[in-house]
């Protein structure tokens, strides 16, 4: 029986489960650094509303800076920590 120009191995090859291995390996890779790229893990459910910690950031710096009153700074806090 011919085999035409395979040796016996088939079409991939000795080692063509290897290469089918590694194409799956970074198609997956691919797919972790894209949903991690896009920040598609974060929201209110996971950790905290998005973006809360730099809210409090630019609050804390407004009231450092005196552009907003004890009052207002401490309703931010309140808002942001509900």
């Amino acid at each position: 029986m011919m085999h035409w120009g395979t040796n016996g191995w088939g079409m991939m090859g000795p080692f063509g489960w290897i290469g089918s291995l590694l194409l799956l390996v970074l198609v997956v890779l691919a797919i972790v650094w894209l949903w991690r790229a896009l920040d598609l893990g974060r929201g209110p459910g996971r950790g905290g509303p998005a973006g809360s910690d730099q809210a409090m950031s630019i609050a804390r710096e407004r009231y450092a800076r005196g552009e907003i009153s004890t009052e207002e700074f401490e309703r931010i806090k309140r808002e942001l920590s509900a």
